[in-house]
């Protein structure tokens, strides 16, 4: 599975943006101003969404591009977008 193969930068993303919400938590705790916890949050959105591409990708890679059979392409494509319908609304 691809997110196997790729377990240790997924991770270290994820590890990323949970420093980053520990930032925005003291950032709020310290009467930050507005806009620099606003910079912060622009921040994370980024990197959730590059986190998001980067996982679509792979899985459109190994799911539908590289499936096996046309049932596994079909099953795999459909996976995904029922995942850009919700990550579009």
């Amino acid at each position: 599975m691809h997110t196997q193969k790729h377990k240790d930068r997924l991770i270290g993303r994820v590890r990323r943006l949970k420093g980053q919400l520990e930032g925005v938590e003291r950032a709020l705790h310290g009467e930050a101003p507005c806009g620099e916890i606003l910079r912060q949050l622009a921040s994370i959105r980024g990197a959730i969404s590059g986190l998001t591409a980067e996982v679509m990708e792979h899985h459109l890679r190994e799911h539908v591009l590289e499936a096996e059979t046309e049932a596994d392409r079909r099953l795999g494509g459909e996976e995904l977008m029922g995942v850009l319908r919700t990550y579009l609304k």
